[in-house]
């Protein structure tokens, strides 16, 4: 694949530099933000070798490219000869278009889509070093106490500690703010002497204050809505400081006024807030895991690419991780996820094996080895929705392995891209390894039972 060539083409098709407002990336995904989407020449776009895929929603056009994409953008935003993040008003635009049309839920997903997906690398690189710290420990290659796991340990936790700051950043940009103040923010929330005074209010029972305004004691290392929120917030906040300074120092009021304001509200109010909001959140996890806890990750299994299919699967991702910091583990997201993508790729290599046509086989092979180890767009839009009993065996089989691991409460303890090459992230230093063993199970379930279906059902077309 010529990444440059490609670039150039899609780029021509989907209209060029008069049409395109922004175009960003995520694992799979040319993201764009459209002036006019009946420029885009759609047949020709479909037909280009190396685009898996196009996707038309109400808050960007994506071209699904696979694993590449990275290759494939820098050529879109190399030395500013493509538009990449250029007009700041643009993602008040696409919200405004949402707005209009009364669809908040689009406008939620887009919202949490663009915060969530630029830190999906260094999460992934967390959790992997996660999973690598879970396999050295488990076949005692080093113990918990040695030198190498503590390095490799905060160097994994770095990331988890401070996601207030990393969601700052992308959060800033998504609400066309300052994403270093942004950060301030977050760096406040994680500041040592915050950290400090939260506990020594808690051992004493009493509270802090601003302004006599009381601060509620929380910590908030690893959390996720709580800066959001605050962000958010800040993106109001700072206009008006711009508005009410005046203009000869301006350059100095209106940040002071921005953190001055934003950061006390989010310590009394917006910070709690979240706070309460994600242990709402574990407590509604907790009593579905009590009560039924395999309903969600069979649904999330035979549905997921659904999900996928439309880009909506990066809003479940939050819910993931907040189950993760405030409960240790997460039983409803990844499990289910790991199923689907697991059945998906099972359902492509039986059609590697049963076809005999070449580009087919050897299509389903490369995208089917991709999703079993966790990225599924390639097969997904290369396989899965062009082959009917692809589709119909991948539900089967990610539904089958949802239903069991949700049935035994299979835990998930660090993330990374649902796969087999994740699997170690079901190994928690306090959790039998049976965990591991039956998350394994499940993916095996969902392996055999999508491939079994996949290769009984397919035919190739005469």
């Amino acid at each position: 694949m010529d990444h440059k060539v490609l670039a150039e083409t899609v780029w021509d098709l989907v209209g060029g530099s008069s049409n395109v407002e922004q175009v960003t990336h995520c694992a799979t995904r040319l993201r764009f933000n459209l002036r006019d989407r009946t420029k885009v020449q759609m047949e020709s776009l479909k037909a280009t070798s190396g685009v898996l895929g196009v996707v038309s929603k109400d808050t960007s056009f994506q071209v699904i490219i696979g694993a590449e994409v990275p290759n494939v953008y820098k050529y879109l935003s190399a030395s500013g000869e493509r538009t990449s993040g250029t007009s700041s008003d643009s993602g008040k635009e696409a919200a405004h278009k949402i707005n209009k049309r009364g669809n908040w839920g689009s406008l939620f997903v887009y919202t949490i889509t663009g915060i969530f997906v630029p830190i999906l690398p260094p999460l992934t690189a967390a959790g992997m070093l996660k999973a690598l710290l879970a396999i050295l420990t488990t076949f005692k290659l080093v113990t918990n106490t040695s030198p190498t796991y503590v390095v490799i340990n905060f160097m994994a936790d770095a990331m988890f500690y401070f996601m207030p700051i990393f969601l700052a950043n992308s959060a800033a940009k998504k609400f066309n703010c300052n994403p270093y103040l942004a950060m301030m923010l977050g760096g406040i929330l994680l500041h040592p002497n915050f950290i400090n005074m939260v506990t020594a209010g808690k051992e004493a029972g009493t509270m802090s204050s601003v302004f006599a305004i009381p601060i509620y004691n929380a910590t908030y290392s690893a959390s996720v809505i709580p800066i959001i929120l605050s962000v958010w917030f800040m993106s109001k906040v700072e206009p008006i400081a711009d508005r009410i300074s005046p203009k000869m120092i301006k350059y100095f009021t209106r940040p002071m006024l921005t953190i001055l304001v934003s950061g006390i509200v989010m310590l009394t109010a917006l910070g709690p807030i979240g706070y309460i909001i994600s242990q709402f959140i574990a407590s509604v996890v907790n009593t579905i895991n009590t009560v039924a806890g395999w309903i969600i990750p069979t649904a999330m299994g035979a549905f997921l690419p659904f999900m996928v299919m439309v880009g909506i699967h990066h809003g479940l991702t939050p819910i993931g991780i907040n189950n993760r910091m405030t409960i240790g583990y997460d039983t409803i997201v990844y499990p289910g996820q790991l199923a689907s993508n697991v059945a998906q790729g099972a359902a492509a290599l039986a059609v590697s094996i049963k076809s005999k046509n070449k580009e087919l086989k050897q299509l389903s092979s490369v995208t089917g080895v991709t999703a079993v180890c966790g990225i599924t767009e390639p097969v997904l839009f290369g396989v899965t929705m062009r082959i009917k009993t692809n589709l119909i065996a991948a539900m089967c089989g990610g539904g089958a392995g949802g239903l069991f691991m949700g049935l035994i409460g299979v835990k998930n303890f660090s993330g990374g891209s649902p796969g087999l090459l994740t699997l170690p992230s079901y190994i928690g230093l306090d959790t039998p390894m049976s965990n591991f063993y039956f998350a394994a199970a499940g993916s095996g379930i969902a392996f055999i039972v999508s491939f079994v279906i996949a290769f009984i059902l397919y035919k190739d077309q005469i």
